[in-house]
């Protein structure tokens, strides 16, 4: 029996700095479980500096830079957050034109904590239903969102988008992500 993410790609895109590593390595963890390929793009190649809270904590290489990747090559989208990596992420004009053309195609994303800044930025939340790290919950309600304080959501309208509030939540969000990215 195949895993239900054999054959497919499924890019991570962050920030060059500021992401938060568990939001990160876990979601690529579920990735690989499953049979699936993850790769990691940012603004930068190089090294993505990922940090536990304050503290920094691993680097990790970048596959490409997201100016050079083309949205139609990957089966999944996921943002982790931290706080810096989206509020970071959303200043680089590819990042967000990458998001757009990701979700335009009507292909899965699961965006955890801050990451949805990202997404408000490239204005695909307006209908959606979301959660989110509680203080991002007037960003999304003023971009048209229908913000909630639930562990895992998972709204299908337009693109299926699977959130999550915080790294707590991390066990629901990988399992509703791979089943996203899976169908």
């Amino acid at each position: 029996m195949a895993s239900p993410l054999t054959g497919k790609t499924i890019a991570f895109l962050v920030a060059n700095e500021g992401i938060e590593q568990v939001e990160l390595t876990e979601p690529w963890k579920a990735v690989k479980a499953a049979g699936g390929t993850p790769t990691l793009l940012a603004p930068e190649k190089g090294k993505a500096q990922a940090f536990h809270h304050l503290d920094k904590a691993d680097e990790f290489d970048v596959d490409i830079a997201v100016a050079d990747a083309d949205a139609a090559d990957y089966d999944g989208l996921v943002l982790p957050g931290g706080v810096a990596n989206p509020d970071n992420l959303r200043t680089h004009p590819e990042a967000v034109a990458f998001v757009r053309a990701y979700t335009e195609a009507g292909k899965p994303v699961a965006a955890i904590c801050h990451a949805p800044w990202t997404l408000i930025e490239a204005g695909v939340v307006d209908g959606k239903r979301i959660t989110s790290w509680p203080s991002l919950r007037t960003d999304l309600r003023n971009a048209g969102a229908d913000w909630t304080d639930e562990e895992v959501v998972v709204c299908p309208a337009g693109f299926t988008l699977v959130s999550s509030r915080n790294p707590d939540d991390l066990p629901a969000f990988t399992r509703e992500m791979v089943t996203a990215f899976a169908s």
